[in-house]
């Protein structure tokens, strides 16, 4: 078995300016998605080979992710893949090509993390690559977070007068009854090489891994970032897994 782990940051931001090379409570964002990374390799290493690529075109973010000592694969983000409207699966299929011409093999497992969602554990990203593997139907699995809310109840959005009305209409008069729901977290993809390859991205067998509901937050505001941090502090003071990633994280900083 052979996983190659992607992370894909580019320079530019319409959201939060510069968000990826930014400060999370003291350190580059980067260190935590690279320490639970290593966290995970040093766990499970049972694995063959356990790979990291960095695709980005952001010298900032090179200078940030040198200064942890560590190395892998820098893809450099081509023009065309670095527009705002450019989905991240080809940014991803762009560099799992570039690494195997590179290293002249081939992956079984290719595992995006997301920069932006730095409260995840090694148990999160080994229990998302568990879940695909346990069922070879599977395409793809995925971290979410039970939702908060329900299209068949408290969600709405504008109809076809201009008025508001939920979301998906049903005979539900409890939501005990609806089916259950979950947000789409970004934090960890864990994606079969042929389903990436095949670029039938809506046509797919899809499970999941449930992460704690609070990691539902990704920073796409600077309020989200705030609220995030905020939520790191008391997560690293009470759960081992982030305790784990969070010291890791700041054994880079004394490498600066």
């Amino acid at each position: 078995m052979k996983i190659l782990f992607v992370i894909c940051a580019r320079a530019g931001s319409k959201g939060v300016k510069g968000k990826n090379t930014r400060l999370f409570l003291g350190l580059p964002l980067i260190y935590y998605t690279i320490a639970a990374f290593e966290e995970y390799r040093l766990c499970y290493n049972g694995i063959d080979q356990i790979d990291m690529a960095i695709n980005t075109d952001s010298e900032l973010l090179v200078k940030q992710l040198e200064q942890t000592g560590t190395e892998y694969v820098y893809v450099h983000r081509k023009e065309y893949l670095a527009g705002d409207l450019v989905a991240k699966m080809d940014v991803i299929h762009d560099t799992l090509k570039e690494v195997e011409q590179l290293r002249n093999m081939t992956y079984d497992i290719v595992v995006d993390l997301d920069l932006t969602s730095p409260l995840r554990t090694p148990g999160d990203i080994d229990g998302t690559i568990r879940t695909l593997l346990e069922d070879e139907n599977a395409d793809i699995a995925y971290s979410v977070a039970k939702a908060r809310r329900s299209p068949f109840f408290n969600m709405v959005s504008k109809n076809e007068s201009g008025y508001y009305s939920i979301l998906m209409k049903s005979d539900f008069v409890a939501r005990q009854q609806a089916p259950e729901c979950y947000d789409m977290n970004a934090s960890i993809y864990a994606y079969r090489r042929a389903y990436l390859l095949s670029g039938q991205v809506y046509e797919r067998r899809a499970l999941i891994w449930i992460m704690r509901d609070s990691g539902i937050l990704d920073i796409d505001s600077e309020n989200d970032l705030k609220m995030m941090e905020v939520i790191a502090e008391r997560f690293w003071s009470e759960e081992a897994g982030y305790m784990a990633v969070r010291k890791r994280a700041e054994s880079y900083d004394g490498q600066r």
